[in-house]
């Protein structure tokens, strides 16, 4: 004789045959003291019964006019109950590793994310493996599980779609890092790491789903790819971020001061082998003539500003930057440009916004000239690729990186919020102040 199956929800309901002899005439079925909720007398070996609600094993008996005799023993399953180990979430692609933990797993028989059935192992009466089906879109699902004692549910699982990097303020920053950065993009809110060109950040924290805020390691100069790494996938955005070198100033054949000029940021001289004036200039940075960093240097200053050389024009430009303002984009001057009064670089709130001057001979400003960055506008971002020489005039306000293929001369006063670097000539300087700007 048996009861198949032998077991089943404590509320009831659940389809059992029992198999048997001398059926016939069944007037009673009994899960313990409770009547079936039902029964039907199949054959003289099998009846057809409904159980009733009960708890624990109990006997299972039937009743003829011959009397009553017990079949088998049915037991009675509390309803199942789990939760979701961490992570509550995954890529649109399932095929991820899902660990519910709970009670009364045992006997389960079905595991659905949303309508989705999922592949699962039963490790014990405590844990479910499972793994997680595709889903065709991204967002919330309801996990259900299905056991003998019942259906448990409630748990959510988010679906999560593959991440995108739209944009990062600031896009350059310092070769030696520790710059914190903002990463705009979709679908961050389940980050689990970021990189920068090969290299984990220092750190890092989810503001929004659109924003993470991140604090980066040292680099190499140059451009470099940005990975942000999801539950839901990966982005990555090559050349996404610029490390920019540590000098202010930079001299192929020789840097010369006059006057207590004062130099943040490091300078340096290669193949050159002259730095003088310092003191009673002072660099507040590291002095390098012709070494591994100043070689390095004067490579990634050539490599720039081929870059800048290379790129194409979004308009021409001659004559007299002065009372100009110009919004985002790259300036071509064929031959030489001069500044008197004000130039304004306008970003329009853009924190990222580039100018590059391609200016095919000289610049040369007037006395007291100036470059003036608003809304948004930086000085890192400003870019003045000289084919021949630059001159600042006399008390200058100068914003911007100078790259000249000869030579830079720094009259009395002039002040430079960003670079002065020469290839093959010399940078002279009197009485400045020349900051490198990050």
């Amino acid at each position: 004789m048996a009861v198949i199956p032998n077991q089943g929800s404590t509320g009831g309901g659940d389809a059992v045959t029992l198999t048997g002899s001398h059926f016939t005439g069944t007037t009673s079925v009994l899960y313990g003291t409770r009547r079936a909720a039902s029964f039907t007398v199949l054959s003289a070996s099998t009846t057809a019964t409904v159980t009733p609600s009960g708890h624990g094993p109990v006997p299972v008996s039937v009743t003829t006019p011959g009397g009553m005799g017990v079949v088998g023993s049915f037991y009675y399953l509390p309803p199942p109950s789990f939760r979701l180990t961490p992570p509550p979430a995954g890529p649109l692609a399932g095929g991820n590793t899902a660990t519910l933990t709970g009670l009364g797993l045992y006997t389960t028989y079905e595991v659905l994310f949303g309508a989705q059935a999922a592949a699962f192992t039963v490790d014990s009466d405590g844990q479910l493996t499972v793994t997680v089906p595709a889903a065709a879109s991204a967002g919330p699902v309801t996990i259900t599980v299905r056991t003998r004692g019942g259906t448990a549910g409630g748990v959510v699982y988010t679906y999560l779609g593959s991440p995108s990097i739209t944009v990062l303020t600031p896009d350059k920053g310092p070769v030696d890092g520790g710059n914190l950065v903002v990463i705009t993009g979709t679908a961050f809110s389940y980050t689990t790491g970021v990189i920068v060109g090969g290299t984990p950040v220092l750190s890092w924290r989810i503001a929004s789903d659109t924003e993470i805020h991140a604090l980066l390691p040292a680099g190499e100069v140059g451009p470099v790819d940005i990975s942000v790494i999801t539950l839901g996938g990966t982005a990555t955005a090559a050349d996404a971020y610029t490390y920019l070198g540590r000098f202010a100033v930079l001299g192929g054949a020789s840097v010369t001061n006059t006057g207590p000029s004062e130099v943040t940021g490091d300078l340096g001289v290669s193949p050159g082998v002259s730095v003088t004036g310092f003191p009673p200039g002072q660099v507040h940075g590291v002095i390098h003539i012709t070494d591994a960093d100043a070689l390095q240097a004067r490579a990634d200053l050539i490599a720039t500003y081929e870059t800048a050389v290379a790129q194409l024009p979004d308009a021409d430009i001659s004559g007299d930057l002065g009372g100009l303002t110009l919004t985002p984009g790259v300036y071509n001057a064929p031959t030489s440009l001069a500044l008197t009064g004000t130039l304004t670089l306008d970003a329009q709130g853009d924190r990222n916004a580039e100018w590059v001057f391609q200016i095919g001979s000289t610049l040369t400003t007037a006395t007291a000239s100036r470059v003036l960055l608003i809304n948004g506008a930086t000085a890192r971002n400003v870019i003045w690729q000289i084919g021949s020489s630059a001159t600042l005039g006399t008390d200058t306000a100068f914003t911007g990186r100078i790259l000249a293929l000869t030579s830079i001369t720094v009259n009395a006063g002039v002040t430079i919020h960003g670079q002065a670097l020469a290839i093959d000539g010399s940078v002279t300087l009197d009485t400045n102040t020349i900051t490198r700007p990050w």
